[in-house]
């Protein structure tokens, strides 16, 4: 099994790669934090959304990108660990002085690490609970609380540790100067790590996001597969005559599904929508594929009103019809179990791995894609794997469970009937 956060080997024998694809959102202050770009807003033929939507709409359309970066995402976490711990690293080694006393040193780094831990556990947990709030106000707004608290929290963990070691050490004579001294050079170190760490993210989510306008064209290039809509037309013209009222149906699911196509691929939809989709899609093709193509749904635990980044599940479908129902020519039973699992989304996909026909060639871009939406929208809490599970070919995707802000009255339903 390969995870999304590694390089996957080669293809193994019924190896598969996605067929679709979505795209990388617009950068975002890092990942983990990329979510904010996303726009939250209901599917065509929703109402227009207010409030918390209608403020996502309004960031992702051009107002300030978010200042500081989701520190409840472990990756976030981790890597703001790694990095404070570097600056003070780096500090001490700049005290060239302080290597000469072996002690002094140690001394120094103790005291360092005294002052620096507790006051980034608390500027992170503060953040993390005032982000939504303070990232809905000016860039200028964002960076003065977004250096304003890190600043404080250090200059008042500096006095207390002080003055702790004031006690400790039986200085009872005031000493308030030096400690007002030391307290306004944590501060202003505080602000400086602070700072450095919110650029890094941002520089971060840069770096792994396509500008828009590419990012948009690989959606298209990758999504509009021409013999999916060929191979569909094609169905619709064979059903005209026998049956124009599938074909009518038939029709009218493949204009929804183009529809979702076209949409904006930073737009967050319920994950009702997502398996309405899914269901439009699978529809055709079972009319193409007609006995080779089985489908079972479970379903029944699937968290509906948890928000995922449009066309998600999409490509992983095709991919399962394109490399494991195709090539068959018995019927081949696709499987699709989604359920809720403690905070975690968690996506179950298998088919029957073909052995009678040569694996297809697949699409590496696609697979890229797909992952680069997981790392930039989850970061380490997401998890991709994929591979062969005796002699089916299953794809494991969870992520976390994020709802929607206010469940809509208007959704997307499939209608088998149609």
């Amino acid at each position: 099994m390969s995870s999304v956060m590694q390089s996957a080997p080669g293809p193994a024998p019924g190896a598969q790669e996605p067929t679709g694809s979505g795209t990388s959102p617009q950068p975002g202050s890092g990942n983990g934090d990329v979510a904010a770009n996303y726009k939250d807003k209901p599917a065509a033929g929703g109402p227009a959304d207010s409030g918390e939507g209608a403020k996502a709409r309004r960031q992702s359309e051009g107002a300030p990108a978010p200042v500081i970066p989701e520190f409840c995402s472990p990756g976030v976490f981790s890597r703001t660990l790694l990095l404070v711990h570097l600056g003070v690293l780096a500090v001490l080694g700049a005290s060239v002085s302080l290597w000469d006393d072996g002690n002094r040193a140690l001394d120094t780094l103790f005291y360092l690490l005294t002052i620096f831990e507790p006051s980034m556990l608390l500027a992170m947990l503060l953040l993390c609970l005032a982000r939504k709030k303070v990232n809905g106000l000016s860039q200028r707004m964002q960076w003065v609380f977004g250096l304003l608290i890190p600043g404080a929290i250090g200059g008042v963990v500096s006095l207390v540790v002080g003055n702790v070691q004031r006690v400790a050490a039986g200085e009872h004579r005031d000493a308030y100067v030096p400690l007002l001294h030391d307290a306004l050079g944590a501060a202003l170190c505080a602000v400086l790590v602070a700072g450095g760490v919110y650029r890094y993210f941002r520089l971060r989510g840069r770096a792994y996001a396509p500008s828009f306008s590419e990012a948009r064209l690989q959606a298209l290039q990758a999504r509009i597969r021409p013999h999916f809509l060929f191979n569909s037309l094609n169905t619709v013209l064979g059903l005209i005559r026998s049956n124009p009222k599938l074909a009518e149906s038939t029709l009218e699911n493949l204009a929804d599904l183009f529809r979702v196509f076209m949409r904006d691929a930073r737009e967050m939809v319920p994950l009702d929508d997502e398996v309405v989709t899914c269901k439009e899609y699978l529809a055709i093709e079972k009319l193409r594929l007609a006995p080779r193509l089985d489908v079972c749904w479970k379903i029944d635990g699937m968290p509906g009103d948890a928000l995922v980044p449009s066309l998600l599940l999409q490509p992983l479908l095709e991919n399962a019809v394109h490399h494991g129902i195709e090539p068959r020519t018995e019927t081949g039973v696709l499987n699709i179990c989604i359920t809720l699992v403690g905070e975690r989304v968690r996506v179950e996909i298998d088919n029957p791995i073909s052995t009678t026909v040569a694996s297809r060639p697949g699409n590496q871009m696609a697979l890229s894609n797909v992952r680069e939406r997981l790392m930039l929208l989850y970061d380490m809490a997401a998890e991709l794997r994929t591979g062969p599970q005796g002699d089916r070919y299953q794809v494991l995707l969870e992520f976390p469970y994020r709802k929607e802000r206010r469940r809509r009255d208007v959704r997307r339903h499939f209608n088998p009937d149609r």
